[in-house]
């Protein structure tokens, strides 16, 4: 991962610029830079070096791409030791000529590879999509003369104006065992600036064989006439008026500079967190070794935190896509589709960019320019009180630390945000935007879609996210607690019938520990330190808040739900285990189902007292309305994780105040020091109007 730099904007030397990251950070803050050194992200020499292996025993050849590469991490308990082994690099590869498959190993330091097996694709899976896969389904459809007859039916003869979009083909059907398939739609592109999910060729699914480069089946199910409207939203003269008039600058700037560094190995310190940034292909943004500092002792919360796998099925069983849902991660390697971040088009501010590493489809070193964004936010009030008593009015402004990156998956765009603030809370926000995936839609009342302009539908689908989250809060020894609201029934311990109280029930193997959320009792799960307690003789702990949104939706016995078990639950919990990385198991990609997640858990082993793993559901269930169409505004999902008694009171009293001309203008209100501060009235002329980045 390397540091980019961006010239200051606007002309101002200070506000508005991006900053490169400075360091070295503080090794006592963050802890052994061996272990630092040991997690980073693959660097160039890194990747080359591997390649170079690979090559050298054969594994590598003209035909075989590289579906992914990435650091195989060490067992964290021999790097919490200070056993620290040489890197090793994680490698899948095939071969689109003969469509073998390996799995392999790399260890440059010690120049081998340290283990190749090659992948039953009936029993394993199969390796995530190739770029080169996209290209090539296209063309092979196109010289199909049943897709042409098809295409000839709908009065539609210009091939070149027809994309074909290769979809990852969900579980094998009959005669499909072993095969590499795509199964693929078809939509119109007018011209090429048009955007196409505007005019899809509904009915018609063709099934290809990637590797044999051919048609297997073409099924013309239904003939929909294909939708005309346009839906050039990028194109000023087709939305038909002017840009809206009033809208006044907004400037963000920290003349002195942001308060974080980040050192070459990406460990980023900032006002008492310490963390280290680290970017994976199929992840994206992963955080290790998350802590925060307490009067000077660094206190550790999460080891490692990162987004394991996303999910988006469709809800239409019509016959055409009975079968579209995609894993973004573990089909597509959402890491790999990071988008080259922009100054004051997708990050506003005093900006720190990082560069991803990645390894290409032939395994030389490509990189993604700026495609981790950090800096620094005002949040509004941080905590706030005017005291009638003793007549002192204080108060605080809250920021946080933003960690982002984008992607660009086929039609749909995500933003991932985690969030640090100065109380020690911990958030993940996701956002959802880009272009909804189109269909014709068959009529008034159709029960699986919506319409968006006339004659084009949206199927309803869903955003299925896990986060995969390492707990270590004040080490690596936790347990958790479902806590939730409870009523207590009027008799002699609530006479008035007033009373409620919280109900605490420990999660103390995997079977008991897989959870629904509940809102209607607040309930969230509790991690705590069972042998570290605060100054009140209670377990340290941090509190997972659910959102509590659906979980999957599909049948029990349908093809998806085996695939995607670990949507069926807001909470798994199982205990730590170095090979144990996806909820939904390593190859995804046309797997029958029951890996992950459903696998492990079956042993049902402990999970009290011990060092554990959360992995959290959430996310969105998407019935597209006209407001979403040609373009999507944002919707988002996450989850929050807050200090539960791991303090042993607010963290933030040492927070300083605002200068004087940060909270209102000219530094002065007429009246304001006359003003009696027990009088009531007195107390409403305060408001929250902090200066932007301050």
């Amino acid at each position: 991962m390397t540091t980019a730099t961006q010239p200051p904007a606007h002309g101002d030397a200070h506000g508005g610029a991006h900053r490169s990251a400075t360091g070295p950070a503080d090794a006592a803050a963050y802890g052994a830079p061996a272990l630092a050194r040991a997690l980073a992200s693959p660097r160039p020499d890194e990747i080359t070096a591997c390649t170079a292996l690979l090559r050298r025993e054969g594994l590598l050849g003209p035909d075989t791409h590289v579906s992914y590469f990435g650091l195989a991490e060490q067992d964290k308990r021999e790097l919490l030791a200070g056993a620290v082994a040489p890197r090793r690099f994680r490698a899948l590869l095939v071969d689109l000529r003969t469509g073998v498959s390996h799995d392999a190993v790399a260890c440059p330091g010690e120049d081998r590879i340290v283990s190749a097996r090659v992948l039953d694709p009936a029993t394993d899976g199969h390796v995530p999509v190739v770029l080169a896969e996209f290209a090539l389904v296209e063309e092979i459809v196109h010289r199909d003369e049943r897709w042409l007859a098809a295409m000839r039916r709908r009065g539609l003869t210009d091939i070149d104006r027809l994309r074909v979009n290769p979809l990852s083909a969900g579980v094998p059907g009959e005669g499909e065992d072993g095969r590499r398939l795509q199964r693929c739609f078809t939509f119109l592109q007018k011209t090429p600036d048009d955007l196409g999910w505007a005019h899809p060729v509904d009915g018609v699914t063709v099934v290809v064989d990637v590797v044999t480069r051919e048609v297997l089946e073409v099924t013309d199910h239904a003939q929909f006439a294909v939708p005309e409207e346009d839906g050039n939203f990028h194109d000023p003269r087709w939305v038909g008026r002017p840009d809206r008039a009033g809208l006044k600058p907004i400037e963000i700037t920290q003349p002195e500079g942001p308060s974080f560094t980040v050192d070459e190995d990406g460990v980023l310190n900032w006002l008492g967190w310490s963390l280290q940034i680290g970017f994976d292909q199929r992840e994206g943004l992963v955080l290790r070794n998350i802590a925060i500092d307490d009067a000077g002792r660094r206190r550790p919360v999460v080891y490692r935190a990162s987004l394991a796998e996303m999910v988006v099925p469709y809800g239409d069983p019509g016959p055409q896509r009975w079968f579209q849902n995609f894993f973004d991660c573990g089909e597509y390697l959402l890491g790999g589709f990071a988008n080259s971040l922009e100054l004051g088009c997708d990050c506003v501010g005093d900006i720190t960019y990082l560069d991803a590493v990645l390894a290409d489809a032939e395994g030389g070193v490509r990189v993604v320019p700026q495609a981790i964004c950090i800096h620094e936010e005002d949040t509004g009030i941080l905590w706030k009180h005017s005291d009638n008593w003793n007549g002192v009015s204080q108060s605080r402004r809250n920021r946080r630390l933003v960690i982002s990156f984008f992607v660009t998956v086929g039609n749909y765009d995500y933003g991932f945000y985690w969030y640090f603030s100065l109380d020690g809370s911990i958030e993940l926000e996701v956002k959802a935007t880009g272009v909804v995936f189109t269909s014709a839609y068959p009529g008034p009342g159709y029960a699986f879609a919506s319409e968006l302009a006339p004659g084009l539908g949206a199927p309803y689908h869903q955003h299925l996210f896990s986060a995969r989250l390492d707990m270590a809060v004040d080490g690596t020894v936790n347990a958790v607690d479902e806590v939730e609201s409870r009523a207590v029934p009027r008799g002699p311990d609530n006479p008035a019938g007033n009373g409620f109280t919280q109900s605490v029930t420990r999660l103390r193997t995997e079977s008991g520990a897989q959870r629904l959320a509940d809102n209607s009792r607040n309930r969230s799960w509790l991690v705590s330190n069972p042998s570290v307690a605060n100054r009140l003789g209670n377990p340290v702990a941090y509190q997972l808040h659910p959102e509590g949104r659906p979980v999957l939706l599909a049948d029990p016995g349908s093809d998806i739900h085996r695939r995607a078990t670990y949507a069926t639950r807001h909470l798994w919990v199982t205990p730590y285990a170095p090979d144990e990385n996806y909820p939904a198991g390593d190859l995804v990609n046309m797997h029958k189902g029951g890996a992950g997640l459903p696998a492990w858990t079956a042993a049902d082993r402990s999970v009290d007292d011990t060092d554990i793993v959360l992995w959290h559901t959430f996310g969105l269930t998407h019935f597209p309305r006209p407001e979403d169409w040609p373009v999507m505004p944002v919707d988002s999902a996450g989850f929050a994780l807050k200090p539960y008694g791991f303090f042993d009171r607010n963290p933030t009293l040492d927070i300083p105040a605002s200068d004087a001309d940060h909270c209102h203008p000219g530094g002065h209100h007429p009246g304001h020091d006359q003003a009696d501060p027990h009088d009531p009235q007195h107390h409403g002329h305060h408001h929250d109007q902090g200066k932007a980045g301050a």
